[in-house]
């Protein structure tokens, strides 16, 4: 049965067609040996299309297309409680089971949508084996520009690295495979190791693809998007080696892990602008389109952003029907900013305007009443990247039909709250990713980005305090991504404690909405203190311009125990390997 098994897998690996304009794009082409493929040169170029076949969408591409922060306190998914048989809903009930994961809808219920999440487990697997196949029959091929496999040798290394990361950040350490398996090999026998073990590796695979000379540091024709580069090997590296040191996945509190990371996510951030990344002038502007490809793009922050395949509705599009004011067309309401995200926002002055909450429901704020901030009037001279996040009642949208528009998410407005799946439920709605000139779901251009600068600038700040303290650099770093949505710097003076709060909150509103949150609060183990409810303000309309409103309780969720810090290894893949245990608490 395994032999059946691991040749349906290699037959699958090897139905690749040749493609003329877009290397990601897959086409059946027959069936043929791995030897025939690594005599051609091209159908060993081709081969590597299989791996990419196998990343999920990210972005909205969650079940009935919703988006990952509504599985944690960063928003809210309006989808509960109207349609409690949806993901957002089985989640919050704690509906995670070895046996179903909401987050993995195709996996757990056979779907197979198109442009869907899910088979997280499996694909990444996959992904991993073919990666193996392909550095392990590469050097049997003649390439005629010997740069060409000089370079997909280190592209397909940064993709067995990204998806060892993606498997180990959802499941926890895993086998470290390094060359395909013989049909001899007994997988009964294959042991787990550490989330350390595999990191190490993921910081193999990418220092060697760094190296590489012939690895280009950015993708500058269309018809390759898509394509990893040698800034994606930092980028993951980077990721990875934070994920080592943090608290979840470094229990003994190994000081060396930050070490490593604050190193060598420097080094990528000195290499990544030294190489021409730096941040996109305008924030919000950012995320409106897809980054311009060429030698010298104006866009020069992102890292790696997920490409539209074929079949795969885009993501613009799909932020416009499904993360829609009522208003304004679309499907549903879908993911609302919570309250939560909302306080985390400081003052446009620097401020802290809400430092914590008086009571476990979060409806009594602790106030800073040095910051400025007015209760009465929340939304009033707040952090820039707080405007182009958040829809919030009485905010300007713009001409709708030549008419001035101002959105109506107060009781009884035309945008109001209410319970309705296509009604915001705690009075917000999402305004990053989609531009207000965009007023249907067919004229959008964005795409949603994976790696960016701003993430590295961010990763190296936190490592750097918790190994040095609240250095210059760690300043300089925090500073530079702030000074960006034009920010004041941060205080002189923070502790280290302080400097790490400060972090904490960067992340969260830099970062919102990007996939960063949900394994933040893990990593960090404080899901406890996040993740068991959400809240918003029900505004009422007391006169022209005039609204009272009152804190409110949207949804409370029974997932901040420690069992949900790691996903629970689905139950069929847990059979098949007696010796493994199954994560903690499943």
């Amino acid at each position: 049965m395994k032999n059946i098994a691991l040749n349906i897998l290699l037959m699958a690996a090897l139905m690749i067609g040749a493609c003329k304009k877009d290397p990601l794009d897959l086409m059946p082409d027959g069936r043929i040996t791995i030897d025939q493929v690594f005599k051609d040169e091209m159908m060993a170029s081709e081969y590597v299309n299989s791996i990419y076949s196998n990343m999920q969408h990210y972005g909205t591409a969650y079940d009935y297309w919703t988006m990952l922060a509504g599985y944690s306190d960063e928003a809210h998914d309006n989808d509960y409680p109207q349609d409690m048989g949806r993901a957002p809903a089985r989640w919050y009930a704690g509906e995670l089971r070895p046996n179903w994961n909401p987050m993995d809808i195709p996996g757990t219920v056979g779907r197979n949508d198109p442009g869907a999440n899910g088979y997280y487990y499996r694909n990444a697997w996959k992904a991993i084996r073919l990666a193996n196949v392909f550095l392990a029959n590469i050097d049997k091929t003649a390439y005629t520009n010997p740069n060409i496999k000089l370079r997909l040798t280190a592209e397909v290394k940064t993709l067995r690295a990204f998806f060892y990361l993606e498997l180990i950040k959802m499941y926890g350490g895993m086998p470290v495979v390094d060359k395909p398996f013989t049909e001899e090999f007994k997988f009964e026998d294959l042991p787990r190791q550490s989330f350390k073990e595999c990191v190490d590796f993921i910081k193999q695979d990418c220092d060697e693809a760094i190296a590489e000379a012939a690895f280009p540091w950015r993708i500058a024709t269309e018809p390759e998007r898509g394509r990893f580069t040698k800034a994606v090997a930092h980028a993951v590296r980077s990721q990875a080696l934070l994920f080592s040191a943090s608290p979840l996945w470094n229990p003994g509190g190994d000081d060396s892990r930050w070490t490593m990371a604050a190193d060598y996510s420097k080094q990528s951030l000195e290499a990544l602008t030294g190489a021409g990344y730096q941040l996109y002038p305008q924030y919000e502007a950012y995320f409106f389109g897809r980054s311009d490809l060429s030698p010298s793009p104006g866009d020069k922050e992102t890292i790696y952003e997920i490409k539209t395949f074929n079949g795969t509705p885009d993501f613009s599009h799909l932020m416009f029907r499904m993360h829609a004011i009522p208003t304004l067309g679309g499907d549903k309401a879908g993911c609302s900013p919570s309250q939560e995200l909302v306080d985390a926002y400081d003052m446009a002055n620097g401020e802290i305007p809400i430092a914590g909450y008086h009571d476990e429901d979060h409806l009594q704020p602790i106030i800073n009443a040095a910051s400025g901030y007015d209760e009465a009037h929340p939304y009033v001279n707040r952090d820039p990247r707080f405007y182009a996040t958040v829809w919030y009642n009485d905010a300007y949208y713009g001409e709708i039909n030549g008419q001035p528009y101002a959105i109506q998410s107060y009781v009884g407005g035309a945008d109001g709250i209410s319970n309705l799946m296509q009604r915001t439920h705690n009075g917000y709605y999402l305004r990053k990713f989609r531009d207000p000139k965009q007023l249907d779901p067919y004229t959008g251009t964005a795409l949603f980005k994976k790696y960016r600068l701003g993430e590295i600038y961010l990763n190296y700040a936190e490592a750097a305090n918790e190994t040095y303290g609240p250095t210059a650099d760690v300043y300089s770093a925090v500073n530079t991504v702030r000074a960006r949505a034009n920010m004041p710097q941060l205080p002189a003076g923070l502790t280290k404690d302080q400097m790490r709060e400060r972090i904490h909150r960067e992340r969260r509103v830099e970062l919102s909405f990007e996939e960063h949150r949900i394994w933040d609060v893990r990593r960090w183990k404080i899901i406890g203190q996040t993740d068991r409810l959400t809240t918003g303000i029900e505004w009422t309309k007391t006169g022209e311009g005039q609204f009272t409103g009152k804190r409110i309780v949207v949804g409370r969720r029974k997932t901040a125990t420690d069992n949900y810090l790691v996903i629970p290894i689905p139950l069929s893949e847990l059979t098949l390997m007696p010796k493994w245990q199954q994560n903690p608490g499943w």
